[in-house]
């Protein structure tokens, strides 16, 4: 074991890496009376195929349906009984399991998790069963809007070919296929210990803890980095009418630094916009788009910021008639932002905005948690909390403004839109006028 590291001085982070590759993190909170695990495997929607669009999601699910030593009903028992909340998600990028209960069954906690993600046998009656909930969660994807405009949205910027362009569900016809077979070779494939973290948040013993996660998850064979390929930016316009949708949903996303050049520290311009347009009831975005115009109750702008891609976005809903005008005033907006100069009390609002959120995922253990994982899996290292505030507190009102100029500048990515819901013929001739 190696690599401790410490994240702040006053209840640091640390992370071992063990002889099999798997790292494990501790993140000390003594004041909690409750302690947070999970297992993150890096491996998402991203690393798939297009005939195995939706594996990751489909494996998350079965997970939990039955072990060598434990059926479904058993593992859910063994849990409960002990008050535990269990939980898990798939991200593009990520897979992750969690439990939440007493500190004292914190040993059987890293022993439950471990026999879900080790030893699942995805028995075949359960599998049967599970496609026909996925197939439920997958129809009410399908009927929200709000839901079917972000898939538009990564069509639209890397099209189907590249799985950035593809939904985390995965698509109908894979969930109905999926063999336990398939299932199988995915987990053994992916779940290496070298794309794993186990991180638990509480009032833990560093060592200790280690030592756990060394007795379970020891033998776990350490394969290879999961490596993935950049998209490329494609832009365009993808738009769904959906019956029975009494608004229509908007989407506009813009080419944006990955997170794989935070050396460099170009995406963080990109943070500072978004927050600076869309974050906060007095920002241009809401206080124009909904306080003054009542043009939207929802409407948000945002920066997801990935290790392969990075996009910047504006979403709202709004009714029918009023697209056009929600359009021609988020453009506006833009150009406004692009001729300058910036508002200086907006900038110390959205700089304070951000300090205050990176403040407050310190306190969550699931955002600390998490947030230590892909530091792990991108850099390779915990980086200090201090440090990403300095380097955001270094960005300059011009480099801010810069990336409004760049978002509208002629001969650059097309911007990527998405329309879903109500669509009138006009708020789509419009966007393409306005932004392709």
């Amino acid at each position: 074991m190696n690599n401790l590291t410490a994240l702040h001085p006053n209840h640091s982070a640390q992370f071992e890496t063990l002889a099999n590759g798997l790292r494990t993190v501790v993140i000390p909170m003594p004041w909690r009376q409750t302690v947070s695990l999970s297992v993150f495997i890096r491996t998402g929607s991203l690393d798939e195929s297009s005939r195995l669009n939706g594996i990751s999601h489909v494996v998350e699910h079965m997970a939990f349906k039955g072990t060598a030593s434990r059926d479904c009903q058993r593992i859910n028992l063994d849990a409960e009984a002990m008050g535990a909340e269990v939980n898990a998600h798939t991200d593009k990028d990520h897979t992750a399991f969690h439990i939440e209960g007493l500190p004292a069954d914190l040993p059987a906690f890293v022993a439950w998790l471990a026999d879900i993600v080790l030893n699942s046998s995805f028995p075949a009656d359960e599998l049967e069963r599970e496609r026909r909930v996925i197939e439920q969660e997958f129809n009410e994807f399908e009927d929200d809007p709000s839901s079917v405009v972000f898939q538009l949205l990564d069509r639209a910027c890397y099209g189907q070919r590249h799985a950035a362009g593809r939904p985390i569900i995965g698509t109908r016809a894979n969930i109905l296929r999926f063999s336990r077979d398939e299932l199988l070779a995915y987990v053994q494939a992916q779940y290496t210990a070298s794309n794993v973290v186990v991180a638990v948040a509480g009032p833990v013993d560093a060592e200790a803890f280690t030592r756990l996660v060394e007795q379970f998850f020891g033998a776990m064979p350490e394969g290879q980095p999961n490596a993935l390929s950049a998209p490329l930016w494609l832009g365009g316009m993808k738009t769904r009418r959906m019956a029975g949708s009494g608004q229509c949903q908007l989407m506009l996303g813009f080419e944006a630094p990955s997170l794989g050049e935070y050396k460099s520290k170009r995406h963080l311009p990109h943070v500072l916009a978004a927050a600076l347009l869309g974050e906060g009831m007095s920002s241009p975005l809401l206080d124009e788009i909904r306080e003054r115009r009542g043009l939207a109750y929802h409407v948000a702008c945002s920066a997801d910021i990935l290790p392969l891609y990075g996009q910047f976005l504006i979403e709202g809903a709004t009714a029918p008639a009023q697209a056009e005008e929600f359009l021609k005033a988020v453009q506006q907006l833009l150009q406004r932002q692009a001729d300058g100069p910036l508002n200086k009390v907006a900038l110390a609002r959205a700089r304070k905005q951000l300090q205050v959120r990176g403040l407050r995922a310190l306190e969550q253990p699931a955002r600390r948690m998490e947030a230590a994982a892909q530091e792990l899996f991108n850099f390779g290292r915990l980086r200090e909390p201090q440090e990403t505030m300095a380097q955001m507190r270094a960005v300059t009102g011009a480099q801010v403004q810069a990336v409004f100029e760049q978002l509208l500048q002629p001969g650059r990515s097309s911007p990527a839109i998405a329309l879903a819901g109500s669509v009138p013929q006009r708020a789509r001739d419009c966007a393409r006028a306005l932004f392709s």
